[in-house]
Protein backbone atom coordinates (compact mmCIF):
# COMPACT_ATOMS: atom_id res chain seq x y z
CA UNK A 1 0.00 0.00 0.00
CA UNK A 2 1.58 3.76 -0.64
CA UNK A 3 2.15 6.51 1.79
CA UNK A 4 -0.57 8.66 2.35
CA UNK A 5 1.59 11.61 4.20
CA UNK A 6 -0.72 14.01 3.82
CA UNK A 7 -4.03 12.18 5.63
CA UNK A 8 -2.98 14.53 9.16
CA UNK A 9 -4.16 17.44 7.22
CA UNK A 10 -7.73 18.83 7.72
CA UNK A 11 -7.25 21.06 5.04
CA UNK A 12 -7.69 20.20 1.04
CA UNK A 13 -6.44 23.48 -0.13
CA UNK A 14 -3.61 23.41 1.96
CA UNK A 15 -2.98 20.03 0.96
CA UNK A 16 -2.85 20.97 -2.75
CA UNK A 17 -0.69 24.05 -1.98
CA UNK A 18 2.07 21.49 -0.36
CA UNK A 19 1.87 19.28 -3.54
CA UNK A 20 2.59 22.71 -5.49
CA UNK A 21 5.18 23.22 -3.23
CA UNK A 22 6.59 20.31 -3.40
CA UNK A 23 6.59 19.81 -6.93
CA UNK A 24 8.23 23.64 -6.92
CA UNK A 25 11.13 22.30 -5.05
CA UNK A 26 11.61 19.45 -6.97
CA UNK A 27 11.77 21.01 -10.07
CA UNK A 28 14.54 23.43 -8.50
CA UNK A 29 16.59 21.22 -7.04
CA UNK A 30 16.88 19.75 -10.76
CA UNK A 31 17.05 22.77 -12.02
CA UNK A 32 20.05 23.65 -9.69
CA UNK A 33 21.84 20.30 -10.39
CA UNK A 34 21.13 21.33 -14.35
CA UNK A 35 22.24 25.07 -14.32
CA UNK A 36 24.45 25.13 -11.50
CA UNK A 37 22.59 28.33 -10.16
CA UNK A 38 18.90 29.48 -9.25
CA UNK A 39 16.99 32.53 -9.64
CA UNK A 40 15.76 33.05 -6.22
CA UNK A 41 13.89 36.06 -6.40
CA UNK A 42 12.07 35.29 -9.52
CA UNK A 43 11.38 31.55 -8.19
CA UNK A 44 9.85 32.85 -4.98
CA UNK A 45 7.72 35.74 -6.44
CA UNK A 46 6.40 32.58 -8.67
CA UNK A 47 5.65 30.46 -5.96
CA UNK A 48 3.41 33.25 -4.52
CA UNK A 49 1.57 33.94 -7.51
CA UNK A 50 1.40 30.37 -7.51
CA UNK A 51 -0.21 30.04 -4.06
CA UNK A 52 -2.15 32.85 -4.10
CA UNK A 53 -3.80 31.85 -7.79
CA UNK A 54 -4.28 28.34 -6.14
CA UNK A 55 -6.39 29.41 -2.97
CA UNK A 56 -8.54 31.12 -5.57
CA UNK A 57 -8.81 28.07 -7.71
CA UNK A 58 -9.60 25.59 -4.63
CA UNK A 59 -11.96 27.94 -3.54
CA UNK A 60 -14.09 26.97 -6.04
CA UNK A 61 -13.21 23.25 -6.82
CA UNK A 62 -13.71 22.40 -2.16
CA UNK A 63 -17.05 24.39 -2.03
CA UNK A 64 -18.82 21.20 -2.95
CA UNK A 65 -17.57 19.58 -0.36
CA UNK A 66 -18.04 21.63 2.19
CA UNK A 67 -21.66 22.07 0.87
CA UNK A 68 -22.08 18.61 1.41
CA UNK A 69 -20.49 18.22 4.74
CA UNK A 70 -23.84 20.79 6.03
CA UNK A 71 -26.23 18.40 3.91
CA UNK A 72 -24.80 15.16 5.70
CA UNK A 73 -25.03 17.53 9.05
CA UNK A 74 -27.95 18.21 8.01
CA UNK A 75 -29.57 15.15 7.41
CA UNK A 76 -28.18 13.56 10.60
CA UNK A 77 -31.15 15.75 12.60
CA UNK A 78 -33.87 14.85 10.27
CA UNK A 79 -33.46 17.75 6.86
CA UNK A 80 -33.38 15.51 3.71
CA UNK A 81 -34.22 18.63 1.74
CA UNK A 82 -30.39 19.58 1.12
CA UNK A 83 -28.93 19.64 -2.06
CA UNK A 84 -25.68 20.43 -3.22
CA UNK A 85 -25.00 22.19 -6.24
CA UNK A 86 -23.40 20.43 -8.58
CA UNK A 87 -21.98 22.68 -11.78
CA UNK A 88 -18.12 20.34 -12.57
CA UNK A 89 -17.94 17.29 -14.73
CA UNK A 90 -14.70 15.94 -12.71
CA UNK A 91 -14.67 13.50 -10.14
CA UNK A 92 -16.02 16.09 -7.07
CA UNK A 93 -18.82 17.03 -9.32
CA UNK A 94 -19.84 12.85 -10.25
CA UNK A 95 -19.46 12.83 -6.19
CA UNK A 96 -22.09 15.40 -5.87
CA UNK A 97 -25.09 14.33 -7.97
CA UNK A 98 -24.38 11.05 -6.62
CA UNK A 99 -24.88 13.05 -2.92
CA UNK A 100 -28.08 14.34 -4.48
CA UNK A 101 -29.34 10.92 -5.75
CA UNK A 102 -28.28 9.97 -2.39
CA UNK A 103 -30.32 12.35 0.08
CA UNK A 104 -33.17 12.15 -2.61
CA UNK A 105 -33.84 8.20 -2.22
CA UNK A 106 -33.40 8.54 1.91
CA UNK A 107 -35.78 11.85 1.23
CA UNK A 108 -38.37 9.19 -0.01
CA UNK A 109 -37.63 6.50 2.32
CA UNK A 110 -38.19 8.69 5.01
CA UNK A 111 -41.44 9.85 3.44
CA UNK A 112 -42.23 6.07 2.88
CA UNK A 113 -41.62 5.15 6.58
CA UNK A 114 -43.84 8.31 7.89
CA UNK A 115 -46.92 7.19 5.65
CA UNK A 116 -46.53 3.43 6.44
CA UNK A 117 -46.83 4.21 10.11
CA UNK A 118 -49.61 6.55 9.66
CA UNK A 119 -51.45 3.63 7.07
CA UNK A 120 -50.81 0.94 9.74
CA UNK A 121 -52.15 2.69 12.58
CA UNK A 122 -55.15 3.25 10.61
CA UNK A 123 -55.62 0.12 9.32
CA UNK A 124 -55.12 -1.39 12.92
CA UNK A 125 -57.71 1.44 14.69
CA UNK A 126 -60.83 0.00 12.61
CA UNK A 127 -60.78 -3.53 13.93
CA UNK A 128 -59.55 -2.63 17.06
CA UNK A 129 -62.31 0.56 17.70
CA UNK A 130 -64.64 -2.31 16.32
CA UNK A 131 -63.90 -4.97 19.03
CA UNK A 132 -63.69 -2.76 21.51
CA UNK A 133 -67.19 -1.65 21.18
CA UNK A 134 -68.49 -4.78 21.51
CA UNK A 135 -66.65 -5.70 23.50
CA UNK A 136 -67.66 -3.14 26.43
CA UNK A 137 -71.33 -3.44 25.03
CA UNK A 138 -71.06 -6.45 26.07
CA UNK A 139 -69.26 -6.43 29.66
CA UNK A 140 -71.65 -3.40 30.30
CA UNK A 141 -74.83 -5.31 30.03
CA UNK A 142 -75.92 -3.46 27.48
CA UNK A 143 -76.34 -6.43 24.21
CA UNK A 144 -75.75 -9.96 24.57
CA UNK A 145 -73.01 -11.83 23.37
CA UNK A 146 -75.71 -13.12 20.53
CA UNK A 147 -74.12 -14.97 17.08
CA UNK A 148 -74.71 -12.08 14.62
CA UNK A 149 -72.61 -9.85 17.20
CA UNK A 150 -69.52 -12.14 17.96
CA UNK A 151 -69.57 -13.02 13.98
CA UNK A 152 -69.25 -9.32 13.40
CA UNK A 153 -65.94 -9.91 15.96
CA UNK A 154 -64.96 -12.55 14.58
CA UNK A 155 -64.67 -10.65 11.35
CA UNK A 156 -63.18 -8.14 13.06
CA UNK A 157 -60.17 -10.37 14.20
CA UNK A 158 -59.84 -11.99 11.07
CA UNK A 159 -59.49 -8.76 9.32
CA UNK A 160 -55.89 -7.91 12.76
CA UNK A 161 -55.12 -11.52 11.43
CA UNK A 162 -55.08 -10.92 7.34
CA UNK A 163 -53.06 -7.40 8.34
CA UNK A 164 -50.87 -9.06 10.48
CA UNK A 165 -49.81 -11.72 8.27
CA UNK A 166 -48.84 -8.84 5.26
CA UNK A 167 -47.50 -6.86 7.16
CA UNK A 168 -44.78 -10.07 7.90
CA UNK A 169 -45.07 -10.63 4.32
CA UNK A 170 -44.01 -7.46 3.42
CA UNK A 171 -41.07 -7.38 5.77
CA UNK A 172 -39.42 -10.44 4.50
CA UNK A 173 -40.05 -9.20 0.92
CA UNK A 174 -38.69 -5.97 1.61
CA UNK A 175 -35.30 -7.88 3.71
CA UNK A 176 -34.78 -10.35 0.54
CA UNK A 177 -35.50 -13.38 2.73
CA UNK A 178 -38.53 -15.15 0.92
CA UNK A 179 -37.97 -18.67 0.69
CA UNK A 180 -38.91 -19.97 -2.75
CA UNK A 181 -40.15 -23.65 -3.32
CA UNK A 182 -40.45 -23.70 -6.92
CA UNK A 183 -42.48 -26.88 -8.52
CA UNK A 184 -43.83 -27.72 -11.55
CA UNK A 185 -47.41 -26.16 -11.70
CA UNK A 186 -50.35 -27.38 -13.49
CA UNK A 187 -52.34 -24.52 -14.38
CA UNK A 188 -55.07 -25.48 -15.27
CA UNK A 189 -55.43 -27.66 -11.76
CA UNK A 190 -54.13 -24.93 -10.15
CA UNK A 191 -56.80 -22.26 -11.31
CA UNK A 192 -59.63 -24.97 -10.49
CA UNK A 193 -58.18 -24.85 -6.76
CA UNK A 194 -57.98 -21.36 -6.19
CA UNK A 195 -61.02 -20.57 -8.16
CA UNK A 196 -62.96 -23.12 -5.77
CA UNK A 197 -61.53 -21.35 -2.81
CA UNK A 198 -62.92 -18.42 -4.20
CA UNK A 199 -66.04 -19.84 -4.68
CA UNK A 200 -66.57 -20.70 -1.02
CA UNK A 201 -65.49 -17.94 0.58
CA UNK A 202 -68.40 -15.35 -1.64
CA UNK A 203 -70.64 -17.94 -0.83
CA UNK A 204 -69.58 -17.27 2.33
CA UNK A 205 -69.57 -13.49 2.21
CA UNK A 206 -73.24 -13.60 0.35
CA UNK A 207 -71.44 -11.96 -2.25
CA UNK A 208 -73.48 -13.87 -5.91
CA UNK A 209 -71.08 -13.80 -8.07
CA UNK A 210 -70.35 -16.86 -10.74
CA UNK A 211 -66.48 -17.82 -12.00
CA UNK A 212 -66.05 -18.99 -15.07
CA UNK A 213 -62.02 -20.93 -15.85
CA UNK A 214 -60.71 -21.15 -19.06
CA UNK A 215 -56.73 -22.70 -18.88
CA UNK A 216 -54.37 -24.73 -21.68
CA UNK A 217 -52.89 -28.02 -20.63
CA UNK A 218 -49.46 -25.95 -19.57
CA UNK A 219 -47.23 -26.34 -16.73
CA UNK A 220 -45.37 -23.49 -15.30
CA UNK A 221 -42.35 -23.84 -12.43
CA UNK A 222 -42.84 -21.44 -9.72
CA UNK A 223 -43.94 -21.29 -6.03
CA UNK A 224 -47.41 -22.83 -5.89
CA UNK A 225 -48.35 -21.59 -2.38
CA UNK A 226 -46.97 -17.88 -3.04
CA UNK A 227 -48.48 -17.84 -6.58
CA UNK A 228 -52.32 -19.72 -4.82
CA UNK A 229 -51.48 -16.16 -2.80
CA UNK A 230 -51.45 -13.78 -5.07
CA UNK A 231 -54.64 -15.18 -7.21
CA UNK A 232 -56.44 -15.85 -4.17
CA UNK A 233 -56.01 -11.93 -3.78
CA UNK A 234 -57.16 -11.36 -7.55
CA UNK A 235 -60.67 -13.39 -7.10
CA UNK A 236 -61.21 -12.30 -3.81
CA UNK A 237 -61.18 -8.29 -5.18
CA UNK A 238 -62.69 -9.00 -7.94
CA UNK A 239 -65.69 -10.67 -6.04
CA UNK A 240 -65.82 -7.66 -4.25
CA UNK A 241 -66.29 -5.36 -6.75
CA UNK A 242 -68.79 -7.63 -8.94
CA UNK A 243 -72.19 -6.58 -9.09
CA UNK A 244 -74.83 -9.25 -7.96
CA UNK A 245 -75.14 -11.82 -10.28
CA UNK A 246 -71.79 -10.71 -11.97
CA UNK A 247 -69.25 -13.40 -13.75
CA UNK A 248 -65.45 -13.62 -12.55
CA UNK A 249 -63.36 -14.71 -15.72
CA UNK A 250 -60.37 -16.52 -15.36
CA UNK A 251 -58.48 -17.64 -18.06
CA UNK A 252 -54.61 -18.26 -19.11
CA UNK A 253 -53.32 -18.07 -22.66
CA UNK A 254 -49.87 -19.17 -23.79
CA UNK A 255 -48.27 -16.30 -26.06
CA UNK A 256 -44.28 -17.20 -27.43
CA UNK A 257 -41.91 -17.82 -23.93
CA UNK A 258 -44.83 -16.59 -21.58
CA UNK A 259 -47.80 -17.26 -19.84
CA UNK A 260 -50.86 -15.10 -19.54
CA UNK A 261 -53.13 -15.52 -16.56
CA UNK A 262 -55.80 -12.77 -16.86
CA UNK A 263 -58.56 -11.73 -14.33
CA UNK A 264 -61.83 -9.29 -15.65
CA UNK A 265 -65.13 -8.85 -12.88
CA UNK A 266 -68.12 -7.07 -14.20
CA UNK A 267 -67.77 -3.47 -11.80
CA UNK A 268 -66.98 -0.29 -12.32
CA UNK A 269 -63.06 -0.79 -12.78
CA UNK A 270 -60.61 1.49 -12.02
CA UNK A 271 -59.65 4.96 -13.55
CA UNK A 272 -57.01 5.17 -15.64
CA UNK A 273 -54.84 7.26 -13.90
CA UNK A 274 -55.08 4.74 -10.57
CA UNK A 275 -53.95 1.56 -12.51
CA UNK A 276 -50.65 2.10 -11.21
CA UNK A 277 -51.36 3.28 -7.73
CA UNK A 278 -53.42 0.27 -6.99
CA UNK A 279 -49.94 -1.80 -6.10
CA UNK A 280 -48.97 0.60 -4.12
CA UNK A 281 -49.30 0.13 0.28
CA UNK A 282 -52.35 1.03 1.90
CA UNK A 283 -53.68 2.73 -1.73
CA UNK A 284 -57.21 4.14 -0.31
CA UNK A 285 -60.20 3.02 -1.63
CA UNK A 286 -63.00 0.76 -1.41
CA UNK A 287 -61.37 -1.81 0.48
CA UNK A 288 -60.84 0.77 3.59
CA UNK A 289 -64.73 -0.14 3.94
CA UNK A 290 -65.20 -3.66 2.84
CA UNK A 291 -62.42 -5.23 4.97
CA UNK A 292 -58.99 -5.25 2.99
CA UNK A 293 -55.86 -4.09 4.27
CA UNK A 294 -54.55 -2.44 1.00
CA UNK A 295 -51.48 -4.39 1.29
CA UNK A 296 -52.65 -7.23 -1.19
CA UNK A 297 -51.56 -6.05 -4.30
CA UNK A 298 -48.33 -4.62 -3.38
CA UNK A 299 -47.38 -8.12 -1.90
CA UNK A 300 -49.36 -9.85 -5.50
CA UNK A 301 -46.93 -7.71 -7.13
CA UNK A 302 -43.59 -8.72 -5.51
CA UNK A 303 -44.20 -12.28 -5.37
CA UNK A 304 -44.67 -12.14 -9.07
CA UNK A 305 -41.60 -10.17 -10.03
CA UNK A 306 -39.39 -12.62 -7.86
CA UNK A 307 -41.46 -15.55 -10.28
CA UNK A 308 -39.63 -12.30 -13.24
CA UNK A 309 -43.17 -11.88 -14.38
CA UNK A 310 -45.25 -9.07 -14.71
CA UNK A 311 -48.86 -8.09 -13.14
CA UNK A 312 -50.59 -4.94 -14.17
CA UNK A 313 -54.02 -3.60 -14.41
CA UNK A 314 -55.01 -2.85 -18.27
CA UNK A 315 -57.27 -1.15 -20.31
CA UNK A 316 -60.46 -3.35 -20.85
CA UNK A 317 -61.16 -4.24 -24.24
CA UNK A 318 -64.25 -2.92 -26.47
CA UNK A 319 -67.72 -3.92 -24.94
CA UNK A 320 -65.79 -4.99 -21.66
CA UNK A 321 -66.30 -3.02 -18.79
CA UNK A 322 -65.07 -4.02 -15.41
CA UNK A 323 -61.67 -4.48 -13.46
CA UNK A 324 -58.67 -6.63 -15.59
CA UNK A 325 -55.22 -7.67 -14.62
CA UNK A 326 -52.77 -9.43 -16.66
CA UNK A 327 -50.34 -11.53 -14.62
CA UNK A 328 -47.47 -12.70 -17.23
CA UNK A 329 -44.97 -15.41 -15.99
CA UNK A 330 -42.40 -17.20 -17.73
CA UNK A 331 -42.93 -20.79 -19.22
CA UNK A 332 -39.23 -21.50 -18.66
CA UNK A 333 -37.69 -21.85 -15.13
CA UNK A 334 -34.51 -19.81 -14.07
Amino acid sequence: MLPRPLDPIRNLKIKIGLILLGSGAAATAWFYAWQGWFPKWTAMTGVVIGVITLQILAHGMTSPLREMTAAAQAMARGDYSRRVRATSRDEVGQLADAFNQMAADLAAADRQRRELIANVSHELRTPITALQGILENIVDGVAQAEPAMMQTALTQTERLGRLVAELLDLSRLDAGVVPMNRTQIDVRKFLDDVVREANVNATGAGRDVNFLVSAPPVVVHGDRERLHQVFANLLDNAARHSPPGGTVVVRAERRDDHLLLAVADEGDGIPAAERDRVFERFTRGERAADGGTGLGLAIARWVIQLHRGTIAAVEPGRDQRGCHMHVTLPLQPA
